[in-house]
């Protein structure tokens, strides 16, 4: 006699009510550290967007354009040229500042936080073992599901799309950081050792400067991650393109719609050919760490 398996039922496991009473407790006992960092990322975002808005959009157009034209060459100098000139014709240029602060501020916290994370990830491979599943399930999940909880800690607003692109953009970096610290040449670090080289300044003057190619691609997909939460953000009220694409999406007005998503592509253009150039040209970042990573015994010829 055959058992009808769909008969047999498991009890139902209450994750999400779980985890809605954490986010619960959370908002009741540790609302003044999200005040603190609401009002540290709020803060950040507008005097960026300030700082950008000051210059008129001609003057800063050749401020980038001449930034591309000394890190990558001249063809994306004319591009920023062409494309930034593009976006103000368009008449989107202070959506396009908001986004690019939003985006600033979003890649240096998430970078802040991955790099050591990945170094200590690096160095120890306990750290690695813990770090690795948290990273698949961060990039795993569906953006959409970060700006929920969001929401409830920091209210509508940049804050709340920055928090949510942070923890949606860090795990390349941290995987990228880890890989390039792994990946130096064990010669190279057992030389330092063997001149009695502290373990910080193996890391410092050693592993980083080696691995400075792995760690700028790293940033360099973070930042992308960053810029396809834009729209995203615009859900939460965060502005920008994010906002004049979802405008168009309600109103199902294609023009509106397509203008903002044009205007997306050529800041990620911008960035992405900026960023790769750097860690391109990872040798001239080296040059920070240009002190003698070990030294001659004393007495030695």
């Amino acid at each position: 006699m055959r058992t009808d398996v769909r008969a047999i039922e498991l009890p139902r496991a209450p994750v999400g009510e779980w985890f809605e009473s954490l986010v619960g407790w959370c908002t009741d006992n540790l609302g003044w550290l999200f005040d603190g960092i609401g009002s540290a990322i709020d803060s950040s975002v507008v005097g960026l967007t300030d700082t950008l808005m000051v210059l008129p959009p001609l003057a800063l157009t050749l401020l980038l354009a001449l930034l591309a034209l000394l890190v990558s060459g001249w063809r994306l100098s004319v591009f920023t040229v062409l494309g930034f000139a593009l976006i103000d014709s368009m008449e989107l240029w202070e959506a396009s500042m908001d986004s690019l602060a939003l985006v600033i501020v979003s890649a240096v916290v998430a970078s802040a936080l991955s790099v050591p994370i990945g170094i200590a990830a690096a160095r120890n491979d306990m750290v690695s073992r813990v770090v690795r599943p948290v990273l698949d399930f961060m990039q795993t999940m569906p953006a959409f599901v970060y700006l929920i909880p969001a929401i409830f800690f920091f209210s509508i607003g940049a804050v709340p799309g920055v928090v949510a692109t942070v923890i949606f953009a860090m795990p390349p970096g941290v995987r990228l950081t880890e890989l390039g610290i792994r990946g130096v040449d064990p010669e190279m670090v057992e030389a330092g050792e063997a001149f009695g080289t502290p373990p910080n300044r193996i890391l410092t003057r050693i592993q980083i400067p080696l691995a400075l190619p792995s760690i700028m691609a790293g940033i360099n997909q973070l930042i992308m991650l960053s810029l396809s939460m834009v729209v995203i953000a615009g859900m939460v009220g965060a502005g920008g393109l994010g906002g004049e694409v979802l405008e168009g999406i309600n109103r199902v007005d294609v023009a509106k719609g397509f203008e903002g998503g044009i205007a997306v592509v050529i800041l990620a253009i911008y960035l992405d050919r900026l960023t790769g150039s750097l860690g391109g040209r990872s040798g001239l970042l080296r040059t920070l760490f240009a002190r003698p990573a070990v030294a001659a015994p004393t007495g030695a010829v």
